[in-house]
């Protein structure tokens, strides 16, 4: 009701602003909730993302050219004239001189940019053979990553097929250069799709390549900073604890459903040590964690699960469940001669407790010294 004591025209007024200002607000709620505006927010929010996105992309692209010409032409300079390190130095003065509000053109960036050409000399992009070929190449674009990716790269690792395995993977993982960098010190490359594994035989060829992939051996837990005598729950129940870590090593696509996971068979209760479902592979995985040495046994239980889990869980549209058993040690002939005749897809890997651990205390004893 309009109060009593407002003049006709202010009744009029507060009629006009109930009308346009009060009335909406109530329809906003109502078109807040609704799932059409849901779904066109979260639109045009994508939208505004991929833009973004590509504008990063191009603005990292640009900078990547310019430094690589730059560093093409450092290199030509040198190679028609003669000119030693020193032409870099003149290069750096007049470049901050002109440019003083760049930090980009130290003696040192530039030296980086002269690297940056000489080790890509097909810019923008780096081309590899296909793994046991000569005469097949991929293709990896290098502005998937940042300048700063790059100058890690090219201090650290020094063969190209390396190099262009981490700009994948880091693009493909959206990896920091923190991140990348321990993945670089955990030896992930040549860890990466080295369990000893059955996919070939057990699943389709585009679901067998992707899951070899996947997975590695060793699996590196010196995050945990455990000694390697130790009981596998303990293992399990840090793992769990340091989920995300746990879950950086397994690498992208990996969704924790449970540790100690019970399923009834039979009227009898099993637990599996650790489950989960990849998103990329569109499969459950289970994982069972051995604290000693392999024992052909431990296939036949892993076996076991694989099948559960198919039964129990996995859906028409999930792809076959896939096992992995890690375990203190091994030995691959024994762990072939146990996976011979399975038709269940599964791996076998190794991990380590403490090796990254060790190492670091080494290089810090050299340091000192």
């Amino acid at each position: 009701m309009i109060n009593q004591g407002l003049t006709i025209k202010q009744q009029s007024t507060f009629s006009y602003i109930c009308q346009y200002e009060i009335t909406p607000f109530y329809m906003s709620n109502e078109i807040i909730q609704s799932s059409d505006y849901r779904d066109w927010s979260v639109f045009i929010l994508n939208k505004i993302k991929r833009a973004q996105t590509q504008t990063a992309l191009k603005v990292n692209t640009e900078m990547l050219t310019l430094y690589w010409e730059i560093g093409n032409s450092i290199i030509e300079k040198q190679q028609q004239n003669g000119w030693g390190s020193k032409i870099i130095d003149l290069l750096a003065n007049d470049l901050t001189h002109n440019f003083p509000d760049s930090k980009g053109f130290s003696v040192r960036n530039l030296k980086y940019m002269r690297a940056f050409s000489e080790a890509y000399p097909h810019f923008p992009i780096v081309q590899v053979p296909l793994a046991q070929s000569e005469n097949e190449f991929v293709q990896v674009a290098l502005a998937q990553i940042t300048w700063y990716h790059h100058i890690s790269l090219l201090t650290k690792v020094k063969a190209t097929a390396e190099r262009a395995f981490y700009i994948a993977e880091t693009a493909k993982n959206e990896w920091s250069r923190d991140v990348m960098l321990l993945q670089i010190q955990s030896n992930l490359y040549l860890r990466s799709g080295k369990a000893l594994n059955n996919f070939k035989q057990t699943l389709p060829e585009y679901q067998s390549d992707l899951a070899k992939s996947i997975f590695k051996d060793p699996y590196h837990f010196d995050f945990l900073m455990l000694s390697t005598k130790v009981k596998e729950l303990e293992i399990e129940k840090l793992l769990t604890q340091k989920i995300t870590d746990f879950l950086l090593e397994l690498g992208k696509g990996f969704a924790f459903i449970g540790r100690q996971y019970t399923i009834e068979i039979d009227n009898t209760d099993y637990k599996i040590d650790l489950l989960f479902y990849h998103a990329i592979l569109h499969a459950y995985v289970v994982v069972e964690l051995k604290a000693g040495e392999f024992m052909p046994e431990y296939v036949s239980k892993l076996n076991f699960y694989i099948s559960a889990i198919d039964d129990k869980l996995k859906t028409p549209t999930d792809e076959p469940t896939i096992g992995l058993l890690l375990c203190a040690s091994k030995s691959n002939i024994k762990v072939e001669y146990a996976m011979r005749g399975l038709d269940k897809p599964l791996g076998v890997a190794t991990y380590q407790l403490e090796q990254l651990v060790k190492d670091n205390i080494d290089k810090m004893i050299q340091n000192k010294e």
